[in-house]
């Protein structure tokens, strides 16, 4: 008799590592690590809605990873050391704006913004101070940044290198999302073929050089912070991320080897249960394409990864102390979803960069989740639940028909319910979700799609249909001003005098060379990775590695749409 789904988890939870740890409940009743029947879908097993691990939590709880950069290199490096030193797992890097456009801080188009939404890295002498003390092969980095990212990935390869760490060793996220840029985000510097020719050959040198490492976060937190439902932002994502598989096997990748390297990064939004579903549909439809489109053979390439960041939309700067209940709520949807690692936001977030004590309290509320609740003891508790499973059925079906309408303005008369068809023009060399996503990337398709979410969502609002506690319900309060954190102007005065400095004691005909040697290779169609790290380590700017690559390839400008 064949082995029944039970036996086969049993059998490979019992052969994985668990934790040492307590997984009773308040009142030390003993629990099972997972619960079902003998042939329901347990965690671990393909497709994976519910979980990517037969021990779920028990074998290792996921990373806590704030979010966070302000100011200069130094003042991040002391928000970095709090956090690590009070219970974070990892690091996530929040960038300023003229770095996340490719400018530097002495641009014009940079003044006033150095240092306001981010940390100012102009250079990889920033790199240095930003991790100073921080072991990069301990730590797992993660940088949110699309247009620039690879620059930027270069300054902190070349960073590792002078801080002795064995660089293919490296571990971390870098977003490098281009396509989220022109959906959702609009922080792009070059056109989507260039942009695509960037992350193909970052993919390539991972995958041969630093293993570990994860070339690619595919974002849709932004896309439902620009105001998709959850639908859409799952629909969208996971388009996305098939586009750069295609981007892979265009370069002659095997799936099995550089699948691992994609990760994702979702919103959790305060639709408890809708969210839940979300994140649970996403694994199974990822697991299913890498499968049966794109050949994927291990379980690694199948695995969807994902980091979840709670909705900075979802915060209000009225009555801000309602923010933290909000946030809780949300974080514990993606733990109950079965989040990889998390990033709470903090109450002031509306407001301001978190300060200190905001800061503080988001790490709490992850730790509240996980040391007090018994979250981690069940691995999908929620697995079963008659009204979770048809939602997760629910809006993985809304999904399909989106991907449909992305295959179609591809040109494909192919649909997801035909996935060998699918396969077999793939193989054939036929990107059929890369066309569609350029197609509707160019007539502004998304961007309506979303445009119109947030329409009929604030109509919603406006008629109180939708309610928002302290906004449009219950907006009597006690709640006084607080305190925010705000940032000088005298950070972007010292930013900019440091650069000039910097630029005055270095070799400027190595920078020269640097540069040149690294636009033949892009006009010579080679891999810029290379190029690009001999450029950092001669200490060229970003903005001036950006630049030279504005001139060879051009701007990218927005159709106008009305």
């Amino acid at each position: 008799m064949s082995e029944n789904a039970r036996a086969r988890w049993q059998r490979r939870y019992e052969s994985a590592r668990v934790r040492d740890a307590d997984f009773t409940t308040l009142s030390g009743v003993e629990l099972a690590p997972a619960y079902g029947t003998d042939d329901s879908e347990w965690p671990g097993e393909f497709p994976f809605t519910r979980g990517l691990y037969p021990t779920g939590y028990r074998g290792r709880t996921w990373t806590i990873r704030q979010f966070a950069g302000f100011g200069n290199a130094q003042q991040t490096n002391e928000r970095y050391r709090m956090i690590l030193g009070r219970g974070g797992g990892g690091l996530s890097v929040a960038f300023d704006m003229p770095t996340l456009m490719g400018r530097d801080s002495d641009d014009p188009k940079a003044l006033g913004e150095v240092g306001h939404c981010g940390v100012a890295i102009d250079s990889v002498a920033d790199m240095e101070v930003l991790f100073d003390g921080i072991d990069l092969g301990d730590v797992t980095t993660s940088m949110t940044i699309s247009g620039p990212a690879v620059p930027v990935f270069c300054m902190m390869l070349v960073a590792a290198e002078r801080a002795g760490v064995d660089t293919s060793t490296l571990n971390g996220t870098l977003q490098t999302d281009i396509f989220k840029e022109y959906i959702a985000q609009k922080e792009w510097l070059f056109a989507p073929e260039p942009h695509l020719k960037l992350i193909g050959d970052l993919m390539e040198y991972c995958a041969a050089n630093i293993p570990a490492y994860k070339p690619l976060s595919v974002s849709g937190y932004h896309i439902r912070e620009a105001g998709s439902t959850a639908a859409q932002e799952l629909a969208f994502t996971l388009a996305d991320g098939f586009g750069y598989v295609e981007l892979g096997l265009s370069r002659g990748l095997d799936v099995d080897v550089f699948a691992p390297g994609l990760s994702f990064f979702f919103d959790a939004h305060v639709d408890f249960f809708e969210e839940i579903a979300k994140f649970r549909a996403a694994r199974r439809i990822w697991a299913r394409w890498m499968r049966d489109v794109y050949g994927a053979t291990s379980e690694k390439a199948q695995w969807l990864r994902f980091h979840t960041q709670t909705a900075g939309v979802s915060l209000t700067a009225q009555q801000p102390y309602n923010n933290v209940v909000r946030t809780g709520i949300e974080a514990l949807s993606a733990v109950l979803g079965g989040t990889n690692s998390l990033h709470t936001n903090a109450l002031d977030e509306t407001l301001a960069l978190p300060s200190e004590q905001a800061a503080e309290i988001a790490l709490r509320t992850q730790q509240v989740i996980m040391e007090e609740t018994g979250v981690v003891n069940v691995a999908d508790p929620l697995g079963g639940s008659w009204y979770v499973e048809a939602l997760t059925d629910r809006i993985e079906a809304e999904a399909t028909a989106i991907f449909d309408k992305i295959l179609a303005m591809g040109g494909s008369t192919l649909t997801s319910d035909q996935p060998a068809r699918i396969a077999e023009a793939v193989r054939g060399g036929e990107w059929l979700v890369t066309r569609g996503l350029l197609r509707g990337i160019e007539e502004g398709w998304f961007m309506s799609e979303i445009a119109e979410a947030a329409f009929q969502y604030q109509v919603a609002l406006e008629k109180r249909d939708k309610r928002i506690v302290g906004v449009n319900c219950h907006e009597e309060s006690v709640t006084h001003e607080l305190e925010i954190l705000r940032v000088s102007h005298e950070v972007e005065l010292e930013q900019v005098r440091t650069l000039a400095a910097r630029r005055t004691a270095r070799d400027d005909a190595a920078v020269r060379a640097a540069l040149t040697r690294m636009v033949d290779a892009a006009r010579a169609d080679e891999n810029l990775i290379e190029p690009m790290l001999d450029a950092c380590r001669a200490e060229a700017t970003l903005g001036e590695i950006c630049d030279a690559l504005r001139a060879e390839w051009g701007e990218y400008r927005e159709p106008a749409r009305f």
